[in-house]
């Protein structure tokens, strides 16, 4: 083995012990062949080597995988940011025609339009509201504000949504806030509304 075997650091520099273990291999190459204690410790010296360049390789490696998700959620946020640009551009204009206009439902069919556009963006990047007046309460994707007595709508309903929630494939982004019906007081399953007191 000679000194230009040694691994070297990620910038280029040899390392201090892989530069001691080349002598220490360089020595026991050149004792004798049956000398057995030379041997241990030339098989001690090319372990102890070969520990060293795969802990190094793995070091680079885990720096690597670390650049490269790095990089990954950079791109993601990018293509994001592109996806979303133009309905901020949209927005800009409807906003700058708002101020001209005399006509209220022209600029009311132009947010439209900007809230259609921002919709459609948010499904290409699988990005979907969830679903909440009208379905039962689901405390897995509803946050409850407010539970409010009705007998027009059953028990657990939601009824009215305060803030909406918004989902990526299976996972959660933002719960949505809304207000639940419950039974009004007195008024439970089975109940005629005259128990005693």
């Amino acid at each position: 083995m000679t000194e230009k075997d040694v691994s070297r650091t990620e910038n280029g520099n040899v390392s201090p012990e892989l530069e001691t273990e080349a002598e220490a291999l360089l020595e026991a190459e050149e004792a004798p062949a049956e000398d057995p204690l030379a041997q241990a410790q030339l098989e001690a010296a090319r372990l102890k080597d070969m520990w060293m360049r795969t802990a190094a390789e793995f070091d680079n490696f885990r720096k690597r995988s670390r650049r490269e998700a790095d990089d990954a959620r950079k791109q993601g946020r990018e293509d994001i940011l592109r996806e979303l640009l133009p309905v901020f551009d949209n927005l800009e204009r409807g906003v700058q025609s708002a101020q001209r206009a005399q006509d209220v439902k022209a600029v009311i069919d132009g947010m439209q339009m900007i809230l259609k556009q921002f919709e459609q963006t948010l499904g290409k990047l699988d990005i979907k509201k969830v679903p909440a007046v009208g379905t039962p309460f689901d405390p897995t994707v509803h946050e409850a504000i407010q539970q409010v007595e009705t007998d027009q709508h059953p028990s657990g309903t939601v009824i009215f949504e305060v803030q909406p929630g918004y989902i990526q494939g299976d996972k959660l982004l933002r719960a949505a806030m809304v207000v639940v019906a419950k039974a009004p007081a007195g008024k439970g399953p089975g109940d005629d509304g005259n128990s005693a007191s």
